[in-house]
């Protein structure tokens, strides 16, 4: 079934995938998981410690060694499960099982307490999982989506609905949390956990919408063979050769590559980060992470038409540039007014960032390509490799530190080599 591009309903309702699945990006993984996992996890008796499986490791760090083990799964999974999509002709139907992978792993958050320690991080791990699937079929929907010229606005439209979407769940549980006397709630821990059932839900269902207007399975009856599992892994080689032969797309994702290392990493470890650092506390936290939510949508529209008149690779680089000044200025913060100045600055180049990052690698494939699948499961590879190494590069750091600090700091180098990588291409696209 061919797809209208540019179709206004069907773009509607592809952008609500993201309205969907940023519930997790928000609760679970910035704001109040974090705050819950790092208030449970501190004890008089053993400060920031926690036996995990019998290993004594610092909480934060077990979170972000989690979420590594996660991404390293998906980094090895997706080029078998692209190739299968693309063999099978079922790409949505991958996209649903995630969905629901992911919402129902949500959902048994919900039984999390210091106790279930193991329980909560396998629930954890296991919602990673399904989100980072989920994202990668959504994203090889946007070629056949919208044409060139307005990829980069589909691109943050689908964000902007995201950062909307994720902002009105964590206000509702915002309420729970704040006023758990209106709902004659007297456990403390409640009301998160309860946060964290509520995003199972809101996740699977809003995703009913893209499930629904999106085009149905193409299926062809075929059996997966061995011969199809291992074309996974020959089709990226297929596609990276492919994508050598486009000396702007070869610069671009190596750059991408380093400066998605930092980006994801600040993202994930922000709310921890704010709770270790400054003790904020849940309200303040959530309150800061909100406000980041608002400005990345500005953020995210502003970058594209920045774009516009200056070129994709000179706001990539000047993005990069104000995630630099992030990474240092986060080791030298001391009080809540820094933190939140930075807060804002990272809402303004979040959304912007992943926005125009999605629509550029988008815009440089080769045209009318029929299994961008493949082409999007090579950028979802590369960025999952990128988080599970800045991730990893971080809880190392505070493990052998015991300072999160220099975790920060040190994840300032990532962005610079992005910038220097990114500058090569910008010296192409002025030579070309």
């Amino acid at each position: 079934m061919t797809i209208q591009k540019n179709d206004t309903p069907t773009i509607r309702a592809w952008a609500m995938f993201d309205w969907a699945n940023s519930a997790y990006n928000l609760v679970i993984t910035s704001t109040i998981f974090p705050a819950y996992y790092t208030a449970i996890t501190y004890t008089e008796a053993h400060g920031d410690r926690v036996t995990f499986f019998g290993l004594e490791v610092v909480n934060t760090a077990l979170s972000n060694f989690a979420l590594s083990v996660a991404y390293l799964l998906m980094a090895l999974a997706l080029p078998i499960l692209s190739s299968v999509a693309d063999f099978k002709g079922n790409k949505k139907t991958f996209m649903m099982a995630f969905t629901y992978l992911g919402g129902i792993a949500c959902m048994g958050l919900f039984f999390f307490k210091l106790e279930t320690l193991e329980w909560g991080i396998v629930c954890f791990t296991l919602a990673a999982v399904g989100y980072v699937g989920g994202v990668l079929f959504n994203n090889s929907y946007l070629p056949q989506i919208a044409t060139v010229d307005q990829q980069d606005r589909v691109s943050a439209q689908g964000f902007a609905y995201g950062y909307i979407g994720c902002v009105t769940i964590q206000i509702i549980c915002f309420v729970f949390i704040l006023k758990p006397e209106w709902f004659g709630i007297t456990d403390p821990s409640f009301a998160p956990r309860l946060s964290f059932l509520l995003v199972g839900f809101w996740w699977i269902g809003f995703a009913q919408i893209p499930f629904i207007k999106l085009p149905k399975d193409q299926r062809n009856g075929q059996r997966v063979t061995k011969h199809v599992l291992q074309k996974g892994f020959a089709e990226l080689r297929d596609v990276w050769a492919r994508l050598k032969k486009i000396p702007a797309i070869k610069r671009f994702l190596p750059a991408f590559f380093f400066y998605a290392m930092g980006v994801q990493t600040v993202m994930i470890v922000a709310a921890a980060f704010g709770e270790k650092i400054l003790h904020l506390g849940a309200p303040k936290l959530i309150g800061t992470i909100l406000i980041i939510q608002l400005v990345a949508i500005g953020g995210a529209y502003l970058m594209s038409l920045l774009a516009r008149y200056i070129g994709n690779v000179r706001v990539l680089m000047l993005m990069v540039c104000i995630w630099i000044g992030i990474c240092v200025s986060a080791y030298f913060i001391n009080d809540e007014v820094q933190f939140y100045i930075l807060a804002a600055l990272v809402g303004l180049v979040m959304g912007g960032i992943q926005s125009l990052s999605r629509s550029t690698y988008s815009k440089l494939l080769p045209p009318d390509e029929a299994d961008t699948a493949s082409f999007f499961s090579f950028y979802d590879v590369t960025e999952k490799i990128a988080i599970v190494i800045g991730l990893f590069s971080f809880a190392i750091i505070e493990q052998l530190t015991n300072n999160i600090r220099y975790s920060a700091l040190c994840l300032g180098i990532f962005f610079v080599v992005g910038l220097t990588l990114l500058g090569r291409m910008q010296v192409l696209v002025k030579n070309s």
